[in-house]
């Protein structure tokens, strides 16, 4: 679950690179920053919605007002509506104090909707609802609070593909989509990876590294697939791996995780169930199951549903690690809904640092 409140600051969140879409998407920044219109972010999972996000709070005339973040996919379906909207004390079993939501911590700031395309279908209403009477009401209250927010969401999903499946209501995109910013996969943008890099390995600390030109080469080329949080998480780890060090090309392989298999459209491809157990198993250190039938005896039976579960875990465990922790990604890894993969993490008692 993801908090928190985002006051005036010195500090700029920062959109690093020089390459075109980076420069458009900082100049339409600047100009609807002011605009009170709902912005929606699209862009694949580590691309830098919420980093454009702040920075549009920050640049605008709210930024000494809140700036309150929400998860969609990260809160359950049964507990978005008060973390929305509140609730009053005794409105279901464990609530045993109001509490305000979102939506009221807001009031005259930013509301920031990530993975809003994760967001069940019956809340999508009462968010409709919201959004066009600017009035709330805490759940199991009866006293209607009006909230004066400027609204900003994000999501990974096709929202369109999303309506055709009857998993997202047109009339809430055409509420939420009135300035659309979207962000590139890094893979879209390499030659802005040497200052992500630089920037990262700034913002580390002591004791600093560098890489050579030949390794910064490399980068350039890897695909990339988690985008800028990929790369920052490769930073990281290079750094504590080598510290203090300047990176050769010949250090990389160890470092970068593999990338055996590719997902397209929600669907792994690239290579066959055995490859991909393989690519995670590099990444696990060899903890996955081999991809083979077991071999059946008429006197001895199996049981299945315990098989199917330990498959479940093992891959969604490689998954999220592969991943970052991210839900999205592995979403994606595993050709699942996040609804679904999240459902199976609750079923499994997974959780994302699992």
């Amino acid at each position: 679950m993801q908090r928190h409140a985002l006051r005036a600051s010195r500090h700029l969140a920062t959109l690093i690179g020089v390459s075109p879409p980076m420069v458009a998407i900082r100049n339409e920044i600047d100009k609807v920053a002011d605009s009170p219109a709902s912005v929606l972010i699209t862009g694949p999972s580590g691309s830098g919605k919420d980093v454009a996000a702040q920075l549009l709070h920050q640049k605008s005339r709210r930024a000494g007002a809140p700036y309150i973040a929400l998860n969609c996919a990260a809160v359950a379906a049964d507990l978005l509506e008060s973390e929305m909207f509140g609730h009053e004390a005794g409105a279901f079993t464990g609530a045993t104090r109001a509490r305000t939501g979102r939506f009221e911590a807001a009031h005259t700031g930013t509301l920031f909707l990530d993975e809003v395309g994760d967001m069940p279908l019956a809340m999508q209403a009462k968010l409709l609802r919201a959004l066009e009477t600017r009035v709330v009401e805490r759940v199991g209250g009866m006293i209607p609070i009006t909230v004066e927010v400027r609204l900003i969401s994000a999501t990974s999903v096709d929202l369109l593909a999303a309506i055709d499946r009857g998993l997202f209501r047109s009339d809430l995109l055409y509420r939420l989509d009135v300035i659309r910013i979207e962000m590139p996969p890094l893979a879209d943008r390499p030659q802005d990876i040497p200052l992500l890099v630089e920037h990262f390995c700034l913002t580390a600390g002591a004791p600093p590294i560098r890489f050579e030109k030949a390794a910064m080469a490399l980068l350039m080329d890897h695909p990339w697939a988690g985008n800028v949080r990929e790369l920052k998480n490769f930073v990281e780890r290079t750094r504590a791996h080598h510290p203090g060090e300047v990176i050769t090309r010949d250090a990389l392989p160890r470092l970068l995780r593999p990338t055996g298999a590719s997902v397209v459209g929600g669907s792994v491809v690239g290579g066959s169930a055995t490859r991909v157990t393989e690519t995670m198993n590099d990444v696990l250190g060899g903890t996955l199951p081999p991809m083979t039938l077991p071999q059946l005896d008429p006197g001895h039976g199996v049981d299945l549903r315990q098989l199917i579960a330990d498959l479940e875990q093992a891959y969604i465990r490689a998954a999220l690690s592969a991943c970052g922790g991210t839900i999205a990604g592995s979403a994606r890894l595993l050709g699942l809904q996040r609804t679904t993969l999240i459902e199976k993490m609750r079923r499994l008692h997974i959780t994302p640092s699992a």
